[in-house]
């Protein structure tokens, strides 16, 4: 089983479930900040080599609500996914159940809510990449390319401590992955990048999300109920 990705130090605890109007925005303002002032200025480094495109396991709708990705339609199980690119576990949970997940919602068996999150925002170099891929993969599902962006983005995923893509990279994968007009508008202005910080910011004021006193990715939530990445409910679920 993948060992969970957590930070380091872990988040202070707080004892609202989530954050007050107030530091929402303040939240929202700095991630905007550092987003444009760091991730959206990139590297040369890996500049010129192309994100490969996965394609997708298989094909579904998707929609976004207050910046949650939502894929499939209402369907008898919700699957709630808390996510963050960098994190070598979430690639690791992607490579298990990526395809049965898919297929699930491709089916209308389950509805799945991707909560992306920036909890490794620290952990690239320059920091930033797990909001600016969290920010990509929003905007690709708005486009019409979410789950080819999705399964491309953990298939390829940069290493942890490492160069995250820049948003040239994101934008060339999304528009090859097949996204739609606005696309490339929307991740190189960092459109989602302050409700990626706030998915977070929720997830971790949340009792209801956390293991052994703290939060981590993945989390996995299948009809309310919190479980392992392995846990054979899900896997029943997904195989229908």
């Amino acid at each position: 089983m993948a060992t969970r990705s957590r930070p380091a130090p872990p988040p202070p605890r707080r004892t609202s479930r989530t954050p007050t109007i107030v530091a929402v925005a303040v939240v929202v303002l700095v991630a905007a900040v550092v987003f444009g002032g760091v991730l959206l200025s990139g590297g040369s480094q890996g500049a010129d080599q192309a994100i490969p495109v996965t394609p997708a396991p298989a094909a579904y709708p998707t929609t976004v609500e207050d910046g949650v990705v939502v894929a499939g339609g209402p369907a008898a199980h919700t699957l709630d996914l808390y996510e963050d690119a960098l994190c070598p576990a979430c690639q690791a949970f992607e490579q298990r159940a990526g395809t049965a997940i898919a297929q699930a919602v491709a089916s209308g068996r389950v509805q799945v809510r991707y909560h992306l999150v920036n909890l490794l925002e620290q952990r690239s170099d320059p920091p930033g990449y797990s909001s600016g891929a969290g920010n990509a993969m929003i905007c690709a599902a708005e486009s019409g390319a979410f789950p080819a962006v999705h399964a491309s983005l953990y298939a390829a995923q940069p290493r942890e401590g490492g160069r995250g893509y820049d948003t040239g990279q994101l934008v060339d994968l999304g528009q090859r992955a097949g996204a739609g007009p606005g696309f490339g508008e929307c991740v190189q202005s960092g459109r989602h990048v302050g409700e990626v910080t706030v998915n977070y910011q929720q997830a971790v004021n949340d009792p209801a999300l956390q293991r052994d006193g703290s939060f981590g990715t993945p989390t996995i939530v299948l009809d309310g109920r919190l479980l392992q990445p392995g846990a054979p409910e899900l896997d029943a679920v997904l195989a229908g």
